[in-house]
């Protein structure tokens, strides 16, 4: 993985956010799947480090029979594990390198357990109004993006009426704290409050990768304002015999603070 020459937090508009991580996670698909791709496996779906897994929380409800749309899928583990429970699934994801992994991936595969992939931006979704029964993403696009509210307003139009979304996302406590799996994590040193954008940025000051900081109270008016209905706020505990650390999350962290924070959406009918 590249070093950026400095990582800062300053603001980071939608076009910039966009370009910047598009091209990260182009270059560092590969590298990313061989790093994380035993922790999340090609055919199982976890909604975070601290391994709260799908066949146990039924966030997404009874997969047999649904069309679900993944959105910010990375190599797909998660579409394929759907799709192996009786769904019919499409993939998605910003970067064209995160998709050709996900497609080589498919290959190694079983033609069972393959889904379909399309490239495309969270924010325009390519799909007709009310197509998905059900749409979610599990720390896909919404922390990368500088306009998540737009991202639900996708989501809530190409989802049915009585649709289910879910999201998993960094929890927004975890920003005012170093990311740090240590002790040395354990120290406040941001506001809660402060929205600037996490920003990793070369020598000539463009941004190379970017993530977007909001409060619990702000999801939920964006929630709120693309016409959905939040119906349970879930915050994994770290559970005991987990001891392998990811980033900033670790066992130490977990048992204090939570690191992850999961929207159970749901579209009236």
């Amino acid at each position: 993985m590249s070093t950026p020459s400095e990582a800062t937090r300053r603001p980071a508009p939608p076009a910039e956010t966009a370009t910047a991580n598009r091209r990260w996670w182009d270059a560092e698909a590969t590298s990313y799947y061989v790093e994380h791709g035993r922790f999340l496996g090609d055919t199982d779906f976890v909604w975070g480090p601290e391994r709260l897994r799908e066949a146990d929380a039924h966030l997404l409800g009874d997969p047999r029979g649904q069309v679900v749309l993944e959105i910010g899928a990375g190599s797909g583990q998660c579409s394929r594990w759907l799709a192996a429970q009786g769904a019919t699934v499409v993939a998605t994801d910003l970067s064209a390198g995160m998709v050709a992994t996900g497609v080589a991936v498919n290959g190694a595969l079983d033609a069972a357990a393959r889904v379909p992939f399309v490239q495309c931006d969270g924010r325009s979704l390519p799909f007709a109004d009310a197509s998905f029964d059900s749409v979610f993403t599990a720390y896909g696009v919404v922390p990368f993006v500088a306009d998540s509210d737009v991202v639900l307003t996708e989501v809530a139009r190409v989802l049915r009426p009585g649709g289910r979304f879910v999201f998993s996302t960094t929890h927004p406590i975890r920003w005012a704290f170093p990311d740090d799996p240590g002790p040395g994590g354990l120290e406040a040193r941001h506001s809660y409050f402060d929205r600037t954008p996490y920003v990793e940025q070369d020598e000539q000051g463009r941004a190379t990768y970017v993530e977007h900081h909001r409060t619990l109270g702000d999801r939920v008016r964006e929630i709120a304002a693309a016409g959905l209905v939040l119906v349970d706020l879930v915050e994994p505990e770290w559970p005991e015999g987990h001891e392998e650390p990811w980033g900033g999350w670790s066992p130490l962290r977990g048992r204090l603070i939570p690191g992850t924070a999961i929207f159970v959406c749901h579209k009236p009918s």
